[in-house]
């Protein structure tokens, strides 16, 4: 990545976020106490903002409605540093994001209205081709239309600009896969574990054998590296050496008191594409990462309003998350 411009284009949704949280231990099926806070989200936008306030110049593509929500996502974001000029006004609500996380942050459930991503075609994205031209890396997140991102992996392997690709959730992940099976290169996914089994369609264990195994299946098909989330035990990076051979680091998440979790896998991709950019390696790139999800944690805020590159600098001098590598 170092060979390539430094700016990020990323494209993906972006919504407005409803985060409930309770005050006290959760009781389903009835009533909680708690608090609510309303602020831009979505999971290529908050990539975007997070790059852009670690000093990354950042172009985004997505779709908002004409509508309240859309000009307060537009302006926090363009406020942030993003460029946002090639964003569609959709015909739909600006997307909205509710999620219920517990009375420690940690989420609960969300539920996610995407009609304004979802309906996103190519054509609408015209600019893309263009802004390849001069940008140092691609990333897509899977609130796309398969399609769509089949599409952008294309014009980018054409290009010869990298890819880093989110597959979000689950349900999402599970149309990710098909355009995996098209055997474009592709530079990084970076799913958690229950991702990670919907783009191979297998059950898979939180234990490194399953992940490493499951890994290998994308290496096959044309990922170079996967570098799998697994919250408070950290992440496994899973770099394709050659034919059946892997290079597996586990890397450390350092200690922190949760606040809020929402985001925290968006600032992860976020540092470690920054990072790639500014000259790490795939390890030290996933530490930074890693280090900067633990500062999202810390706070309440989707993307924290006081990010700098400088900030993430000092916790990972002061925490230096360990990393481990296993032979595989």
């Amino acid at each position: 990545m170092p060979d390539h411009p430094a700016r990020v284009l990323v494209v993906g949704g972006a919504v407005l976020d409803t985060k409930l949280r309770t005050t006290g231990t959760p009781v389903l099926g009835t009533s909680n106490p708690g608090s609510a806070s309303w602020t831009p989200g979505g999971v290529g936008r908050n990539i975007a903002e997070n790059l852009a306030r670690l000093g990354r110049a950042t172009v985004l593509l997505t779709a908002v409605g004409d509508d309240i929500a859309g000009e307060s996502v537009l302006g926090r974001t363009a406020a942030a540093g993003v460029d946002c000029r090639h964003v569609v006004i959709s015909s739909h609500p600006t997307g909205t994001y509710a999620a219920v996380l517990d009375d420690e942050g940690d989420l609960l459930v969300a539920v996610a209205d995407m009609r304004a991503t979802d309906e996103l075609a190519v054509v609408d994205l015209a600019a893309l081709p263009g802004l390849l031209a001069t940008s140092g890396a691609v990333v897509a997140d899977a609130n796309l239309d398969t399609e769509v991102v089949r599409w952008v992996v294309a014009a980018a392997a054409a290009a010869g600009v990298p890819v880093v690709l989110e597959p979000v959730s689950v349900a999402k992940a599970t149309g990710l896969a098909a355009v995996l099976d098209d055997g474009q290169p592709v530079h990084t996914v970076t799913p958690n574990v229950d991702e990670l089994a919907a783009l191979v369609g297998a059950h898979l264990a939180d234990t490194v054998d399953d992940v490493v195994r499951a890994a290998r299946r994308l290496h096959e098909r044309g990922v170079e590296h996967v570098w799998v989330r697994r919250g408070r035990r950290g992440s496994l990076l899973s770099t394709r050496a050659r034919v059946d051979v892997s290079r597996v680091v586990l890397v450390g998440a350092p200690p922190v008191e949760v606040a809020d979790v929402t985001g925290a896998g968006d600032s992860m991709t976020a540092g470690y594409v920054h990072a790639l950019l500014d000259g790490a390696d795939v390890v030290e790139a996933a530490r930074y990462g890693q280090v900067l999800a633990a500062l999202t944690c810390a706070s309440p805020d989707t993307v924290r309003a006081d990010l700098t590159e400088a900030l993430v600098t000092a916790r990972l001098t002061a925490s230096h998350p360990p990393t481990e590598e296993l032979v595989r």
